[in-house]
């Protein structure tokens, strides 16, 4: 059964295009000796804006920052006029928040939880309430599923119901913290394509280690790994300073090693039942190699191993 309302549920604040999130020299150490920040700073404009790096690199400790959820040990990050790391209730009520990682009462429905969380908002009107759930539970695909309980989602259905949470309040700022793992192709490519609507109007920070994510998705992007920023900017100009350097050739498996030793390997992966190299090198590595096609995943395992 269809929505009877089919107008979107919430009405899109639009923030200036001048507006952009300013982050200022963020460090953050844990008691356990681990640096996950190291000094980061980036400047993230309204738009999607992807942040690419391993499991491990700081990118779930930065997200928590901006979301207000933990202190850095120093630095800095304004949204605008707004002084993220001390004036964080005026970032809350600005913010959606999808964690890698979220919990939900398990014998509530959709429906009932959204319009909890809606009020939580700040909704208090309760016409307009219930219209805007049922419009955002149709915009996630969650309608013909909004009485059931939470616990009896799939995986996939609990993503949107997160992504539904995170839009509720009508966001300016829209944190996204390893959003598709688990999804499967169609339940990812749907994702995908209601971040990309709503990254037309606001920021929307993408935290992911799947190269794809902000290749598909995002303008702008950075590669953090062990706490420091490798590259900021945009994908095509990552993309592009690898011209001329990347080269390959499928090769049997046995040599792998030996190839291993001898060129700078940047990834392999079998083809036909073969590895298919990428090597760097600045100049044509000849033994059967031919002309490379750069791409992002080739961007990002040079970074992280140094080879800029």
């Amino acid at each position: 059964m269809a929505c009877p309302t089919a107008k979107l549920g919430f009405v899109r604040s639009i923030i200036s295009q001048d507006v952009y999130i300013q982050i200022q020299n963020l460090s953050k150490t844990y008691p356990n000796g681990v640096k996950a920040l190291d000094n980061v700073s980036l400047t993230i404009p309204c738009g999607m804006y992807g942040l690419l790096g391993p499991n491990g690199a700081g990118k779930s400790t930065l997200m928590r920052t901006l979301a207000t959820l933990q202190d850095s040990d120093s630095g800095g990050a304004v949204f605008g006029a707004i002084d993220m790391l001390r004036q964080k209730e005026k970032v809350r009520q600005l913010l959606g928040y999808l964690p890698q990682d979220f919990g939900v009462y398990p014998r509530i429905s959709a429906q009932d939880m959204l319009d909890h969380i809606a009020l939580l908002k700040g909704m208090a009107n309760s016409g307009e309430r219930k219209q805007r759930v049922a419009a955002m539970l149709q915009r996630c695909n969650l309608y013909d599923v909004r009485k059931k309980s939470l616990t009896g989602f799939s995986g996939g259905m609990r993503q949107r119901f997160g992504i539904a949470q995170a839009l509720i309040g009508n966001p300016q700022l829209l944190i996204v913290d390893e959003p598709t793992a688990g999804l499967d192709p169609g339940e990812r490519n749907r994702f995908y394509n209601l971040l990309a609507e709503v990254g037309e109007q606001v920021i929307v920070i993408l935290s992911t280690h799947i190269v794809e994510d902000v290749t598909d998705l995002c303008t702008n992007m950075a590669i953090i790994h062990e706490g420091r920023v490798l590259y900021e900017g945009t994908p095509d100009n990552a993309i592009a300073g690898l011209g001329g350097r990347v080269w390959q050739r499928s090769i049997a498996k046995a040599d792998l090693p030996d190839y291993e030793r001898r060129c700078r390997v940047i990834s392999n992966r079998l083809v036909g039942g073969r590895p298919l190299l990428h090597v760097l090198s600045e100049e044509p590595p000849g033994d059967g190699f031919a002309a490379g096609t750069p791409d992002l995943e080739d961007v990002f395992f040079t970074r992280i191993r140094g080879w800029n």
